[in-house]
């Protein structure tokens, strides 16, 4: 077992172009901004964003950084839309994959099983089938005969993930009521780098929550970052709450300013209140 610790601007340097990268959290619930901010400040571009989109998606898009995106929604929550993703995807600027939630997770869960790909009834009488043309159906072998989408495993070349505990090793805690998902988004990459509001001994994982709380396992966990504020502005219960006041700035300012401030220190580069 090693120390896996390292800073976000490190595991930036291990992403390259033309990557599909997991974003893990939900919508503007636990993302791990810090590591976006860190990506955003780099060259790294032309990617594949697997995502249950928040503002990590509408900044990437802002700025070029997206080929493809894979996501059910994008969202800020209180802002039903996500505003510069819109006006990205309205523009035409990458392709889009859009999927049904469970669609989604399963295809997170064949590619942590390393098959390739799982059988879903959601899916089954909807537009997601017209408007995703590549997307196969199959037949149960079984007396039903029932039909399912055969979903494909969204196999990932690097995940990005934020919790509120980890330890050195990569053993990864979410505190808050949902997991989001983000134990599939490691699992299902190659490489999974997992940000934190406070590196703690091992020990003291199970000190205060159960053992069900821990959520991601060192196994998985390439890279530790501890990064206090890190989902800011987004929620990391209980840790904090949505910075709706930062939100709201970020959804109504044009991208060029906002990154101007964003990116170049000061704007947010504070813990939250």
């Amino acid at each position: 077992m090693s120390d896996k610790t390292m800073a976000a601007d490190e595991v930036v340097s291990r992403l390259r172009s033309g990557m599909t990268l997991g974003i893990g959290g939900w919508g503007s619930r636990r993302k791990p901004m810090a590591l976006v901010r860190a990506l955003l400040r780099s060259d790294v571009t032309d990617l594949t964003i697997v995502s249950y989109g928040g503002p990590d998606v509408g900044m990437l898009a802002a700025a070029g950084r997206i080929r493809k995106l894979v996501a059910p929604f994008v969202t800020l929550d209180s802002i039903p839309l996500e505003p510069h993703y819109r006006a990205a995807r309205e523009a035409g600027a990458f392709a889009l994959m859009e999927i049904d939630e469970a669609m989604f997770m399963w295809g997170l869960r064949a590619a942590a099983h390393r098959l390739p790909f799982l059988p879903v009834r959601a899916g089954i009488g909807s537009d997601v089938m017209r408007v995703n043309p590549g997307l196969r159906t199959v037949t149960s072998p079984y007396e039903d005969r029932e039909t399912f989408v055969a979903m494909p495993a969204l196999a990932l070349d690097a995940a990005l993930v934020h919790l509120n505990r980890a330890d050195r090793l990569g053993n990864g805690q979410y505190l808050g009521p949902d997991p989001y998902f983000d134990d599939l988004f490691c699992e299902a990459a190659d490489a999974a780098y997992v940000s934190c509001e406070r590196i703690v001994d091992t020990a003291e994982l199970t000190k205060e929550a159960p053992p069900q709380s821990l959520l991601v396992q060192r196994h998985t966990v390439t890279g530790v970052v501890e990064a206090p504020g890190g989902a800011h502005f987004t929620s990391c219960a209980p840790d904090y709450g949505r910075d709706e006041a930062g939100q709201r700035e970020y959804a109504s300012t044009p991208w060029p300013e906002f990154a101007a401030r964003y990116l170049g220190g000061g704007l947010y580069d504070r813990d939250p209140e």
